[in-house]
């Protein structure tokens, strides 16, 4: 029997995604700009493992949208990307959470890869050639963010009891 999610519990999830979709739009120089983590698609990966009764693939989809918005994208490019990764890691989360963060990592690697492919594909249909192979940095970078993720996050679900 699933529980009613409490106003605290949504409020606490709403707030990492909006912070999520904060740090995406932080300006950077362009030299850095390929180091960009898929700030997104960690919270969403992280919140489907911990929560798979409360965010899934609406939220994904949702939050992919909300991220097309704001970075001037195709409107549902974002959107089909983190709804695949959130349906991947929802099918996953009893296999992966159990994980150690290293492996866990690996997993991390292949959605936002994935991720990134499904972006990468959406713009191959509508003409845009990708920049330079430095798009595919960051799979990497979130991979090697990801336990410093997972344990801010387990610290913010715990302090808040969501559930």
């Amino acid at each position: 029997m699933v529980t009613p999610m409490t106003h605290q519990s949504r409020w606490v999830i709403t707030s990492t995604f909006v912070f999520a979709l904060l740090l995406t739009a932080l300006p950077m120089p362009e030299s850095t700009a390929i180091w960009r983590p898929a700030w997104v698609a960690l919270v969403l990966v992280y919140w489907c493992m911990a929560a798979p009764e409360r965010v899934g693939v609406v939220v994904g989809w949702t939050a992919g949208l909300f991220l097309d918005v704001m970075t001037g994208t195709l409107l549902g490019q974002h959107a089909l990307g983190l709804s695949v990764v959130a349906y991947v890691a929802h099918r996953t989360h009893r296999r992966v959470r159990v994980l150690p963060l290293w492996r866990q990592g690996i997993t991390i690697f292949a959605l936002v890869f994935l991720y990134q492919a499904l972006v990468l594909w959406s713009n191959g249909i509508r003409g845009i050639p990708v920049t330079a192979p430095a798009y595919w940095t960051s799979p990497l970078v979130s991979t090697l963010l990801w336990p410093w993720i997972f344990v801010v996050l387990r610290v913010i679900r715990r302090r808040y009891a969501v559930v």
